[in-house]
This record gives C-alpha cells, structure tokens and sequence, in this order.
C-alpha cells in the first residue's frame, strides 16, 4: 500500500461519482483525478458557477447540480433528480464558522458537514451501487457528541469545538451505516477518509483572525490539495475494508500516502453512534430503509 497516489487508479470507465463539495479544494482535486481514469462524475455543489468552472476543464463526462447541505429542501430535490451512482463521496464541509444556523435551524457546522450529509445519504442508499465515503478529519480527535445539545442551543458556541464535534459525526456516521448494511446482508460499503493537514481554502472562511494564521501554517506544514485527496481516492476506489478509516500515513496522520488511520476512542463508541443515528433521523426526518 505504500506510496499509493493518483498512478495506481484503476480505469473507472463505466462508473459515476457524486462528490459533493466539489467546486474547489480537495472536491475539485478529486473530481479530477477521477474524471481522468474515466468516470462519469456529479459535481454536487452550492456555487454552481464555480462549479461551471472546474466542469468546464473536463469535458462531457463531467456535470454540475445544485446541492446545498444546508437546506434539507435542496438535499430532497438533488436526491429525487438523481438516478443511480455507484459511489457516493461526501467530502463537502465548512469549518470553524462563526455562529450560524442553516435553513432548518441547525448549527452550521453540525447541520452542514453531518445533517446535510446523513439526509443525502439515507434519500440516496438504494441508488448508490457500491460504496459511499464519508470525508471526516484529524481534528475529530478534540471532538466529542453532545447528544443533549447536538446544535449548540443552549451551551456557549465554541467554533472549533463545533467543528470538531462535526467531524467527529461524520466518522461516528460511516461507520454505523457499515454496521447496519452488515446487518441488513447489503453488499455496499461505507467507509471514512481524512486528507490529514492540507492547505484548501476551507482554511480561508472562518472569518476571523485565524485565517492569517492558518495561511501560514498551510505555507509551513500542509501538504497539497492533491495529496490531502489521496486518502478519498483510495477509499473511493480501491479494496478497502468495510467500515474502515483512510487517511496519511506520515507524520501522526498529518501528511503522507494513503493507508488506515487510528481514531479516537469516542469515534469507536457504538452506542452513542447509534443514538446519534436516532437522533439524526429525528432532526432531518430521514428513514434509512435497508430492504431495497
């Protein structure tokens, strides 16, 4: 598995992508590569005009929908106008946002990075073939489920810990829809993937301070965009195991070639995965049905 990078991909003629996230940063990476093995690939993005523009440099094989994961009423119509995939890669996510609320009350980064992401999810399980692969991040190590206060209502908003939070969501999440296809005898896998520390511009937006010095630890310690996509490429489409974690493999998991990742104990804790699975069908009123 060592030094893994975009030379091994196999020909991906024949299959379809959804990246959602897609119009910039490690999204943008990855539709790439995977347009340039061969694969038919759904930029789900909210800008769709930049968007547009990465399409643009690929050629027909490449389009561009609406998605907003902030707005549970744009996940529903994205879902209902898609037909079938065979791989579904949410890696769309903001970080460290001020204070904010999606279109359906939920705090930004929760409601953004999970919610959106488990709704899409459960609307499209009986169309995505293959595997689905849930981008979460090194930071879920600081996180922790507030099952009590999922959207921050009534503690003190904490950006990072918001995020961290968030991230720690999306791992718990991949995992426990692997448990449940297991369990439901479904042949489809569900895997997470992390790009370690890699200089995007989602380190640009948090509309503060720390912008200045996150662009100068992306100019010091991050590795590039195109590595910090391997980890997703790998999981996308190379033999992994179900329910497993992708990420660096050099320097603690911060930068590298693609291999398992260790997570935190919290990620493990199957109880409240599953509690966070109930939860998550309660707020965004998505049932997942395994029987089809």
């Amino acid at each position: 598995m060592s030094r893994w990078d975009t030379s091994n991909l196999t020909d991906q003629g024949g299959r379809t992508f959804i990246v959602t996230g897609a119009n910039s940063g490690l999204g943008a990476v990855t539709v790439r590569a995977l347009a340039a093995a061969g694969a038919e690939v759904v930029l789900a993005c909210r800008n769709v005009a930049k968007g547009e523009q990465v399409a643009a440099e690929l050629g027909e094989r490449v389009r561009v929908r609406k998605l907003d994961l902030a707005d549970l009423a744009s996940v529903r119509e994205f879902a209902e106008g898609t037909d079938r995939a065979d791989v579904l890669i949410n890696n769309a996510g903001v970080m460290a946002l001020p204070e904010a609320r999606t279109a359906d009350g939920f705090e930004m980064q929760i409601g953004t990075n999970h919610l959106g992401h488990f709704a899409l999810t459960g609307l499209l399980l009986d169309k995505i073939s293959d595997r689905i692969i849930t981008v979460s991040s090194w930071a879920h190590q600081m996180g922790k489920i507030d099952l009590d206060d999922l959207n921050w209502e009534r503690r003190r908003y904490q950006r990072w810990a918001a995020y961290a939070q968030a991230k720690l969501a999306n791992l718990m999440f991949a995992r426990e829809l692997q448990r449940r296809l297991t369990a439901a005898g479904a042949t489809k896998l569900s895997v997470a993937a992390h790009p370690g520390y890699a200089a995007t511009e989602l380190q640009s937006h948090t509309e503060s301070f720390q912008d200045k010095v996150m662009w100068l630890g992306n100019r010091l310690l991050a590795q590039s965009a195109a590595m910090g996509a391997l980890p997703t490429l790998y999981a996308a489409t190379a033999d992994i195991q179900p329910g497993g974690y992708y990420g660096p493999t050099g320097l603690g998991g911060m930068r590298g070639y693609p291999g398992p990742s260790g997570s935190s104990k919290e990620s493990r804790d199957e109880k409240v995965a599953s509690e966070l699975w109930e939860l998550s069908e309660k707020l965004t009123g998505v049932t997942y049905d395994f029987t089809k």
